[in-house]
């Protein structure tokens, strides 16, 4: 078995979590973790001498996976795709920001390398990106999080979210607005609309459900190809109620299939 190198942007919840699940992985192996230079020395005193902590992602790096934010795209994935590192992004909410989406696949032309747009916390974009290709017609995200998972948006300067008593439409408009406005909270969005009919196209509606615990994603899409629906109630992660388990899940999937035998 090959051994993939990897350098790790970003080392928050999404990131450590990563790093704790490819530890011992016979085929990756995380060589560095970049974080703001602030934060090098204390991150490397932690982790010690079996992975290297700076700030910004090596030139020799084969592969680049982004769980940092969406600050991270420019600063980090765009250089590193012109020098031919091939990346894989979860920030996928950032794709909103007008010609982001262009400047990163030049960038990827430029350096003869890929860009991988993650799935994240919901299924079936294989079949979305699939249906597009005979035509789709509609694409319409919901997405339901407990009052708590939307503090620290602008959902909370909305609403009180302590004194929600049901279901409170946050958000009613497209894919491309809702990134925008919840960038932290909308990567589904995002995906879904990138995978299918575009950023302004993709229809988004956000929930306060102080009747659930855990965040839930549906979506309908209907075109040549029929229709579908899918339901999803993913676990969030304990050290950040914003994001869902399975979005560390998908990076760790994408990881093991970069050296596996047989890849599904």
């Amino acid at each position: 078995m090959r051994i993939q190198e990897l350098t790790l942007i970003g080392f928050g919840a999404i990131g450590r979590a990563v790093h704790q699940r490819m530890l011992g992985h016979a085929g990756v192996r995380i060589t560095h973790i970049v974080v703001s230079e602030g934060k090098v020395a204390a991150l490397q005193a932690e982790l010690g001498s079996a992975v290297t902590v700076t700030h910004q992602v090596p030139e020799a790096t084969p592969l680049a996976l982004e769980c940092a934010g969406h600050t991270a795209l420019t600063q980090h994935v765009l250089p590193a795709l012109r020098r031919g590192t091939e990346c894989a992004v979860l920030s996928i909410g950032a794709l909103s920001e007008p010609g982001l989406p262009e400047q990163l696949q030049a960038a990827a032309e430029q350096g003869g390398t890929q860009l991988h747009l993650l799935a994240g916390a919901i299924g079936g974009i294989d079949a979305i990106s699939a249906a597009r290709q005979a035509g789709l017609d509609s694409v319409t995200y919901i997405g339901r999080k407990p009052p708590a998972g939307w503090r620290g948006t602008p959902a909370e300067q909305l609403f009180n979210l302590g004194a929600l008593t049901e279901p409170t439409v946050i958000l009613d408009a497209t894919a491309r607005e809702a990134a925008r406005l919840y960038p932290k909270n909308a990567n589904v969005a995002a995906t879904l609309s990138l995978a299918g009919l575009g950023l302004d196209r993709t229809r988004v509606r956000l929930f306060a459900d102080p009747g659930v615990t855990d965040n839930i994603h549906e979506f309908e899409a209907k075109g040549a190809f029929g229709e579908m629906q899918l339901r999803m109630r993913g676990k969030p992660l304990p050290d950040n109620p914003k994001t869902s388990a399975l979005t560390v899940l998908s990076a760790v999937r994408f990881l093991h299939n970069r050296t596996a035998s047989l890849t599904t």
